[in-house]
């Protein structure tokens, strides 16, 4: 397959996408944007409804013909189909169904807690020109300006606390993985996650399943080619305007 991937640094969305793609042997053409200064509201990227309306905010553009798509774990999913490389989806129907459970679990509570956490210790310093969704205009509006409130942060810190107890509890029978062989749902969480440790120190103090749990992902062939392409010392302190905080705890 050809294909132009537009990411960011390799943290939260993006690097679940770069790592899915070296994982999986994908030939794409990289093309670093900003994400943090809203450089895929550009009208230099292909900008169809979907990549306005992604769900989790501001992540990576893969375009392969004249279509756009976006949001990691569907990207990943769909890499998966297009490489030759080992599969990074569980092939029996049950363990897939799990893996695509864990990964709802991040994009719908881990993510939103870190892109706030992320977004409230280093705030964007503008919103950019061109978002034609009126929802993430808000988001971005919200960040730049530091509205999120004393509780939702204290929310924010008490989901990454949660992720990593579950993760904890997951890896407890001595699995390398957290779900069956090594998949989308290590990715995905491991790019959520790791930009947490100075941000909810907490969390980590006592999880030394999670702590080998990365040392294996930071390990593997994938994740160092994916985290070499950063172009600043701690790629894992950018964030951008992420997905919407749950509206229902």
């Amino acid at each position: 397959m050809t294909g132009i991937l537009y990411h960011g640094q390799p943290n939260g969305p993006s690097f679940t996408v770069l790592a899915a793609a070296f994982e999986k042997g994908v030939d794409l053409d990289l093309h670093p944007i900003d994400l943090r200064a809203g450089e895929r509201h550009s009208t230099a990227l292909p900008h169809p409804l979907e990549v306005d309306q992604s769900i989790e905010g501001e992540g990576p553009v893969l375009v392969v013909g004249d279509v756009a798509m976006t949001d990691s774990v569907f990207l990943a999913c769909y890499l998966d189909e297009a490489g030759d490389g080992p599969p990074i989806r569980p092939i029996d129907p049950y363990t897939r169904w799990q893996m695509m459970a864990w990964c709802r679990y991040v994009i719908e509570r881990v993510a939103p807690a870190a892109a706030a956490l992320g977004n409230a210790a280093a705030p964007p310093h503008a919103v950019p020109v061109g978002i034609a969704s009126a929802d993430l205009a808000e988001r971005w509006q919200d960040a730049v300006e530091g509205r999120a409130s004393d509780t939702q942060l204290a929310d924010s810190r008490a989901k990454i606390v949660q992720a990593v107890e579950k993760i904890e509890a997951q890896l407890a029978d001595g699995r390398d993985w957290l779900i069956g062989d090594f998949s989308i749902a290590d990715l995905e969480s491991f790019a959520w996650l790791a930009g947490m440790r100075p941000l909810v120190p907490e969390a980590f103090a006592s999880a030394p399943l999670t702590d080998a749990w990365e040392m294996r992902l930071r390990a593997r062939a994938s994740v160092a080619q994916a985290r070499d392409l950063a172009t600043v010392p701690n790629p894992e302190a950018i964030w951008a305007p992420g997905p919407e905080i749950n509206r229902w705890g």
